[in-house]
């Protein structure tokens, strides 16, 4: 291609309309931060200047729609992803409630502005009114920006926008089959049937196929386009049912949630690919829909915007305030749930291009059209979104800051830790480490992010360059696969004269907290694999330690069977135990059954109220009889047994016993053996 050619405007060449996306995408934050504007309302107002109605660098093609649509599903499935699904479900009638409040006041103010102030029929009212019911979580990016995703706001305005937009899609649903003359009978039977069935098959059916998946097939790339494939099919199946694909996107997040752990590296890749490309391409795509010069020339097209501006943004308001009253939450709160919900974009865009399209159809006809969407109708609305995610920005920016900053102070007023979070993974197979490392992911607290060891151990009595260079190369797969969460590994390549010492050196030498060792899942836990950890390992080191048997991905289980002994709550490492089922079921969602004493059940209560985990408590004592455990086991569950050293308070005859259980009822399912650090004891025994 000549020079000549590519000096033509609108640009038509697929690579250059792609670089010059790319900066865009690049530049627009870095300036619209210096000028303390939320940069996605930069996206916006810069697609708004490079479209057709601006100085036209580019068109609004098929490409710019796919990449936008793409980037609109990938908002919704993230959100379903980062919901906290304990406490989704904690919140579902608070979700409830605020669906409802808002979507019957943008509906009534919306059907009374469209009549009366800009006298439009009573079906173009409702159709208008259906687009102030609906929002998309266009700020949600800024929601994650600031680590705020489990704040219960935000599950609350999230579980709202499903109520309010699946709502508003089936009230457009109903307005298309008015104007076709097909509402009867019928078709709400098949609306409510086939709808039906798209939720069932993508909250049932889907997780299932994922899980088996998962399991399956370990290599990153296929993992992500099966997930990604999931979540267009789920789109299409959305469509097909009579409501639109973001629906479908959301739903499957919802359903994916547990297998997707937050400190995975597929939930790393997901996000990384959508907030780079995709999702900034979407919104400037909305931008590109805007015409400003029609504002000039037409002021009704002005008294239109004006009206769907000051209408959706009382309505999305009111809402959110009445909500922060019924729920007693606080004024940044408030300003969370307002701006996530304020935003107007994918089913607005929707239903008001349904109904252009529709007004075409019939004025191309010559009939009169009972739809109302002319050029005015559709630029005010283009405005309404700009202005809107504009006002949404700001607001979800400041509540954010503003939960963010508590947050932070509540944290440092919290008791520190006298020895920091540290985790050490002793690796030595391939076949192990990567889920040695998924684990630690899980059981670490992510507010440390340079906390994970992993150490490779050579015999010093054994020179060899080759094993060398297979360590080195083990720890730096260990590393990637860190690393492709975010985060760093600190790898250790060590001399000395046998595993156990090399492993208690380094726990001294690194100040370890934590120790996470493999079984390899061919041959299981053994007596004399035990005894050496606990004449070596477990005597002399005050780190706790996780014996771990994985059979399958630890994303892919379900349920957690705890087993604790009487007195575990006297141990030292009880608090640190307690911790890791925190950590646990916030990066995964996993619930947990526990068999323990009274005693220990009621302070998984009271632990509870403070982080709530969806539990469920077993009063458990006699461990002779430990293989009453099972029955809460299956597939898809994991089991975990907090175990105590010899002479220690909580220690029992009948825990020698384990290892022969383990072996032959438990060897087909995931467990992990917990030793509680004794730092106390060890200096105890020290000084006699």
């Amino acid at each position: 291609m000549s020079l000549n050619d590519m000096s033509f405007f609108p640009l038509d060449n697929p690579v250059l309309v792609f670089s010059l996306l790319l900066f865009i995408i690049l530049v627009t934050p870095y300036i619209f931060r210096k000028l303390k504007i939320p940069h996605i309302v930069g996206l916006i107002i810069a697609g708004s200047l490079i479209g057709k109605n601006g100085i036209h660098l580019m068109d609004r093609d098929s490409s710019i729609v796919l990449y936008g649509t793409v980037g609109l599903l990938y908002i919704m499935f993230i959100a379903g992803l980062e919901i906290d699904i304990a406490d989704f479900k904690k919140n579902k009638n608070k979700s409830l409630i605020f669906g409802m409040f808002t979507f019957l006041i943008p509906m009534t103010l919306g059907i009374l502005s469209s009549h009366y102030i800009l006298k439009l029929n009573i079906l173009t009212s409702v159709l208008i009114a259906s687009c102030y019911a609906s929002h998309t979580l266009v700020t949600y990016p800024i929601i994650a920006k600031y680590g705020i995703t489990k704040n219960r706001s935000v599950n609350v305005t999230v579980g709202g926008t499903v109520v309010t937009d699946v709502l508003a899609l089936l009230v457009l649903a109903v307005i298309v089959a008015i104007t076709r003359g097909d509402l009867s009978p019928q078709f709400w039977v098949n609306l409510f049937a086939i709808f039906t069935l798209f939720v069932i098959v993508v909250t049932l059916v889907f997780p299932y196929i994922a899980r088996k998946f998962l399991i399956w097939e370990n290599d990153s790339i296929a993992q992500y386009l099966f997930i990604l494939g999931l979540v267009f099919l789920a789109g299409f199946f959305a469509e097909v049912s009579g409501v639109e694909a973001i629906i479908g996107a959301f739903l499957t997040g919802l359903a994916l949630n547990q297998l997707i752990p937050a400190t995975s590296a597929l939930k790393n890749r997901i996000e990384f690919i959508g907030n780079a490309i995709f999702i900034p391409i979407f919104l400037i795509g909305v931008g590109m829909l805007i015409n400003f010069r029609s504002f000039f020339t037409n002021p009704y097209t002005l008294l239109v915007a004006f009206t769907m501006v000051v209408i959706a943004t009382s309505a999305k308001y009111f809402a959110a305030f009445l909500s922060q009253k019924t729920f007693k939450y606080s004024k940044n709160e408030k300003l969370i749930i307002f701006g996530l919900s304020n935003s107007q974009a994918a089913a607005t865009l929707a239903a008001i291009m349904v109904g252009h399209r529709i007004y075409l159809d019939f004025i191309s006809k010559g009939l009169e059209s009972p739809i109302i969407v002319n050029e005015a109708i559709l630029n005010g609305t283009t405005m309404m979104i700009l202005i809107t995610c504009t006002i949404a920005s700001f607001a979800t920016e400041k509540g954010a800051s503003g939960i963010a900053v508590l947050d932070k102070k509540n944290e440092t007023e919290e008791e520190i830790p006298l020895v920091p979070e540290r985790l050490l993974i002793p690796i030595s197979h391939p076949d192990t480490y990567e889920e040695l490392i998924n684990l630690g992911l899980i059981l670490k607290n992510k507010k440390y992010k340079n906390n994970l060891y992993a150490v490779n151990i050579i015999n010093s009595q054994v020179n060899s360059p080759e094993q060398e260079k297979k360590s080195r190369d083990l720890l730096e797969k260990a590393s990637k696969l860190v690393s492709a969460t975010d985060q760093s590994l600190n790898e250790i390549l060590r001399y000395d004269i046998n595993i156990n010492h090399g492993i208690f050196n380094t726990v001294k030498e690194k100040k370890i907290t934590d120790i996470i060792i493999g079984i390899h899942q061919k041959t299981g836990l053994t007596d004399s694999f035990l005894g050496k950890l606990t004449e070596g390992l477990l005597s002399e080191s005050v780190a706790n330690t996780y014996i771990y048997h994985s059979i399958q991905p630890f994303n892919t289980i379900k349920k957690m069977i705890v087993a604790i002994p009487q007195n575990a709550e006297e141990e030292i490492g009880f608090p640190d135990f307690m911790k890791k089922i925190w950590n646990m079921a916030e990066n995964t969602g996993l619930k947990f059954v526990v068999y323990a004493s009274e005693t220990v059940n009621e302070i998984f209560k009271l632990y509870k109220d403070a982080h709530y985990i969806e539990l469920e408590l077993i009063d458990f004592t006699d461990w002779t009889d430990f293989l009453i455990v099972s029955s809460k086991l299956d597939v898809n569950s994991g089991l975990m047994i907090f175990m105590s050293r010899p002479g220690t308070i909580s220690r029992n005859d009948s825990m020698d016993k384990i290892t022969k259980h383990l072996n032959r009822y438990f060897f087909k399912y995931n467990y992990i053996l917990y030793f509680p650090n004794q730092e106390i004891l060890s200096k105890d025994k020290k000084s006699k």
